[in-house]
């Protein structure tokens, strides 16, 4: 029976959970710069991850997994967690997620049987095909089509931007199919199916545009009925969207430990850095503001474990609040350590370049905060 001092407190699977994601943030210490300088998946990033079986969380238990359904809150505790080490690791974890998830809530058991186990333990690793060369945010203005033909589907597009391209083993691709949007799963070595990195991101990521010319699967690799595509991108957006907020969190976290770290052994003027002009409250303000964003993200990430369409408005909130905050506490964290907080290799100037693109990805802050409006105009009427 729970207290009223246990409200703001992670059940002990959580920190169980926590604990586990901190042993392996750890472990990975020693290869995180060079992970994340990586295009291509890191062999031994991935062993590790598959050894601390922590993958096992974004999957249902029925087929491999931890929970009997994924939890977002222990996404996102996990993702604090390595977030604050590794964007490589990081990413790895979620993507095993978020390109498996419409799989699991709604293919069919041939499909879930085939590949769920093997995301769990990574030996088939997952991607989302939603963004086109001109399609981001828009994603029902997408032009890759989806055919049913002779008992085969028949896909015929070009993704861009897709995580975990060209090492993937799976992509789920969203295209439209009639009035409607299918998801369909495609393996990687299917026929028509080729992958190109025309492009790479200030913060080098797992990264690659996924051409399909008129690639043929089985009917049954659809995920869903047809038509019904979108709303299980919805599901998984739903799901993960307020684990950015985690990863953003411990991304923060580890900036300011590295300011503060600095701040007490860097001297000038007779004293150390952590009591000279404005540097105490740079400090202050990012212990207040990560404090603010870790609390907001708990409790939306404990929300949208429960029902995460009906409190996808509280993930969003999260998900801004926290990569906002990630901006402006590594900025502030790398203006304390001035010259040293810009070394090319170094750890800040690393996180610096990591807290850019989570501005952008699953949603920018502009079109969150416009469908935010939207909603609570809405729901004001």
């Amino acid at each position: 029976m729970s207290t009223e001092q246990d409200l703001f407190t992670l059940p002990q699977r959580y920190l169980d959970v926590q604990a586990a994601a901190r042993d392996l943030a750890a472990d990975c210490s020693d290869i995180a710069a060079r992970a994340d300088e990586s295009d291509s998946i890191d062999p031994d990033v991935r062993k590790r991850l598959a050894a601390s079986r922590l993958a096992e969380i974004v999957v249902p238990a029925a087929y491999g997994g931890r929970f009997d359904r994924v939890d977002s809150l222990a996404v996102t505790v996990v993702r604090e967690a390595l977030g604050a080490e590794c964007a490589h690791l990081d990413s790895m974890f979620a993507m095993q997620g978020i390109g498996s998830y419409g799989i699991g809530v709604g293919g069919s058991e041939k499909l879930k049987e085939e590949w769920l186990p093997k995301v769990a333990r990574l030996d088939a690793i997952a991607a989302l095909g939603l963004t086109e060369p001109g399609v981001g945010s828009d994603l029902k203005a997408l032009t890759t089509t989806v055919v049913e033909r002779d008992g085969k589907l028949i896909v015929n597009g070009h993704k861009s931007f897709i995580t975990n391209g060209g090492d993937a083993d799976f992509y789920s691709i969203l295209g439209r199919e009639g009035d409607g949007y299918s998801l369909v799963l495609v393996p990687a070595d299917t026929p028509g199916l080729r992958t190109e990195r025309p492009h790479q991101i200030i913060a080098p990521h797992v990264l690659s545009d996924v051409v399909l010319d008129n690639v043929e699967v089985p009917v049954d690799n659809r995920i869903g009925e047809p038509g019904k595509g979108f709303a299980l991108v919805l599901a998984t957006l739903a799901t993960f969207r307020v684990s950015v907020a985690g990863a953003a969190v411990g991304l923060a976290q580890a900036a300011l430990d590295e300011a503060v770290a600095h701040a007490r052994t860097r001297e000038g003027f007779g004293v150390t850095l952590a009591r000279l002009g404005s540097v105490p409250e740079h400090l202050a303000k990012c212990w207040m503001d990560i404090e603010m964003a870790r609390s907001l993200t708990y409790r939306a990430a404990a929300a949208s474990a429960r029902d995460a369409r009906a409190n996808l408005h509280l993930s969003s909130m999260a998900k801004v609040a926290a990569t906002e905050i990630a901006a402006s506490v590594v900025d502030r964290s790398v203006q304390v350590a001035g010259r040293f907080g810009l070394v090319r290799g170094g750890k800040l100037e690393r996180l610096y370049r990591e807290a850019r693109p989570m501005r952008i990805y699953e949603g920018s802050t502009e079109v969150i905060l416009d469908s935010l409006a939207k909603q609570l105009v809405r729901d004001a009427g």
